[in-house]
C-alpha cells in the first residue's frame, strides 16, 4: 500500500530540498564538527545527496547507505552532473555489513528517528558501532514532536514546471506516548496539464527519544564520551528554542 521514498517523494524533495541546501545550518555545522578528521566518512540515509555532495566538494572522504533506490539512482544522476564519483550503498541502516570501518558515521537532521522501531534503532547503532574504528565518532541528530495535532490535514501544491506540478498531501494519524512515536500519512499527486498522471501514498514515522535514554542507550552498546547539543549551536544562538538535538559519540 505504502512507497516510501519512491519517485514521487524523490522528486519533489530534489525540487524543495536540492543539491546544498541547508535545513537549520545542518550542512555547516557539520562539516565544522568534521574539520579534521582525514579517514572516511558514512552517511546514513544519504538521500539524493542535498547534505554528501556538499562534503564531497569540500574534499571530505565520504561514502553513502540508504535504501531507496530512486534517492541513491538521484544521488548518482547529480554526482555525475558535477563530475564527481560517489560510493553509494542501498541497504537498511538498521542491518548492513560493509567491508570497512569508518572515522566518522554520520546521520544528519533527524533521519534516526525514520527508525520505526526500538529494536530497529539498537541494531542500527549496533550496526554503526561496528564500522567505526577505535575513536571514531558518530553524530547523529533527534527530532521531539512538536505542535502536533491527531487528525490535523494540510495541502501544499508544488509547479515543477511549466506543465507539472506536484501536490502534497499530509495527515497526522496518531501519537502513542508510550511508544514515543507519531505516524503521518503523505499523499503526493503528480498533475500534467491538469489531470492527475500519478499518485504516490507514503507513511511517515517518527519514534522520539529522551536526552538521558539515548545517552543510556549508546552507554549499553559501548559508546564512551557522549555529549548532547541543540540547534546546531555552532551556527545558532543555543538560548533559541529547537525541537532538535544533536548527539556525539566515540567507539
Amino acid at each position: 500500500m505504502y512507497k516510501n521514498y519512491g519517485p514521487l517523494s524523490t522528486e519533489l524533495y530534489d525540487f524543495t530540498k536540492p543539491v546544498g541546501y541547508s535545513l537549520g545550518g545542518d550542512i555547516e555545522y557539520y562539516l565544522e564538527r568534521l574539520h579534521g578528521v582525514t579517514g572516511k566518512v558514512l552517511e546514513a540515509g544519504v538521500g539524493s545527496g542535498r547534505f554528501y555532495i556538499p562534503l564531497m566538494e569540500k574534499g571530505i572522504d565520504i561514502e553513502g547507505i540508504d535504501y531507496s533506490p530512486e534517492m541513491l539512482a538521484s544521488c548518482r544522476k547529480q554526482c555525475l552532473e558535477r563530475g564527481l564519483t560517489p560510493v553509494l550503498y542501498e541497504g537498511n541502516v538498521s542491518n548492513f555489513s560493509l567491508s570497512k570501518q569508518y572515522e566518522a558515521i554520520v546521520m544528519p537532521t533527524g533521519s534516526f528517528c525514520l527508525i520505526e522501531s526500538y529494536q530497529e534503532a539498537v541494531s542500527a547503532l549496533t550496526c554503526m558501532y561496528q564500522h567505526l574504528v577505535p575513536g571514531g565518532r558518530i553524530i547523529l541528530d533527534l527530532l521531539l514532536p512538536t505542535d502536533w495535532k491527531t487528525g490535523e490535514m494540510s495541502t501544499s501544491y508544488f509547479q515543477i514546471s511549466e506543465d507539472e506540478g506536484i501536490a502534497l498531501e499530509r495527515k497526522s494519524i496518531a501519537m502513542n506516548w508510550v511508544e514515543q512515536e507519531t505516524l503521518t500519512v503523505l499523499k503526493y499527486e503528480k498533475w500534467r496539464h491538469g489531470k492527475l498522471v500519478d499518485t504516490e501514498l507514503q507513511k511517515f514515522p517518527l519514534r522520539w527519544y529522551g536526552v538521558e535514554e539515548f545517552k543510556f542507550l549508546l552507554q549499553s552498546i559501548g559508546f564512551t564520551s557522549i555529549t548532547c547539543s541543540a540547534n546546531y549551536m555552532y551556527t545558532k544562538q543555543p538560548s533559541q528554542e529547537t525541537s532538535l538535538m544533536t548527539f556525539e559519540a566515540v567507539r
